[in-house]
């Protein structure tokens, strides 16, 4: 398979590529990595990989000719291009707008052009809204409240239609929280882990009681590729980790890998719109595709927390971004 990855350079995209070159993930013959670079996509994601085993293209999703160029070179495309801190797009909804909504429509329509080409487009649980009980399955509404989490839902909408409507075989994953090495540190786990290695508190935002599934990048990489490989034409595939913490019980759990106390907790308001929890049902990956997260969260919060401790030098330029 030759396979277009956008927004190969950021945190799950460039891990994404890392597993294809390594092994992990097989049947990729080759491999085009296209990535604007913006503050959240680094080249340095994908230094531990070979340059001669995949060919990169700094340019944007929106931009009509280059796009339309690099799917008539392949035969499936990714696509992890996404604006996706929901704090920015309280302050820029526009710019998420346009990357998220308008990217995408600018993907699918280079593909309409070869219509036995594969689009998997990567979403999240949050265009799902909040749940107060049970979980989320792929046919529950999208009530999103964040422009980041509308913005995507958009993104989806539009991608369900092109199946509808022109018959492109099309895929949606939608997965939980995603964390592990190389992460930018705006995200809550490694902005926690830097500010204590920094020696400085960590922002909880309210109460701390909303709710997250944790998903190891890991696993949600392996269910990608499962979804890429063998996914049914038209479906939408959750894709969780089964690790429900409230952010107070996170803090803690990090917290106690520094042996620091609660006094390391600094309380801000909570952020607009807020969502409470988050909870996706994943049978549907599971029992069409084999699909079923291997990470522990416990273990992996260790091996992420080691990982940032020695990689000083790929954070903490990224902190002042």
């Amino acid at each position: 398979m030759r396979l277009l990855v956008t927004g190969g350079a950021g945190f799950i995209g460039s891990n994404y590529v890392r597993r294809i070159v390594d092994g992990h993930l097989k049947g990729v013959s080759n491999l085009i990595v296209l990535d604007k670079l913006t503050y959240a996509g680094t080249l340095s994601n994908l230094d531990s990989v070979p340059k001669d085993s995949f060919q990169f293209i700094q340019g944007d999703i929106c931009d009509e000719s280059l796009v339309s160029g690099l799917v008539d070179q392949v035969d499936s495309v990714i696509n992890f291009a996404a604006e996706s801190h929901v704090d920015r797009s309280i302050s820029d909804p526009g710019r998420f707008i346009e990357t998220n909504v308008k990217g995408t429509q600018t993907l699918l329509s280079a593909i309409k052009s070869g219509s036995d080409k594969k689009f998997v487009q990567i979403s999240t649980d949050e265009v799902y809204g909040s749940i107060e009980t049970g979980s989320w399955d792929e046919n529950c509404p999208l009530l999103p409240n964040s422009p980041y989490s509308a913005s995507k839902a958009a993104a989806d909408l539009i991608t369900r239609s092109y199946f509808k409507t022109f018959g492109l075989n099309i895929n949606i994953t939608r997965s939980s929280n995603n964390y592990g090495p190389h992460q930018f540190p705006e995200k809550v786990i490694p902005l926690f882990i830097t500010n204590l290695i920094d020696g400085k508190k960590v922002p909880l935002y309210g109460s701390g009681l909303n709710v997250r599934d944790w998903l190891h990048v890991d696993d949600h990489c392996r269910g990608i590729h499962e979804v890429l490989m063998k996914g049914r034409a038209g479906e939408i595939y959750n894709i969780g980790g089964g690790e429900e913490l409230t952010n107070k019980e996170l803090t803690k759990l990090i917290l106690d890998a520094f042996n620091k106390s609660d006094g390391s907790i600094e309380f801000v308001p909570d952020r607009l719109g807020h969502d409470l929890r988050y909870s996706v049902d994943c049978r549907k990956i599971s029992s069409e595709l084999g699909y079923k997260p291997q990470a522990q969260f416990k273990v992996g919060i260790q091996e992420s927390i080691k990982w940032y401790r020695e990689n000083e030098s790929w954070w903490r330029p990224l902190k002042k971004l």
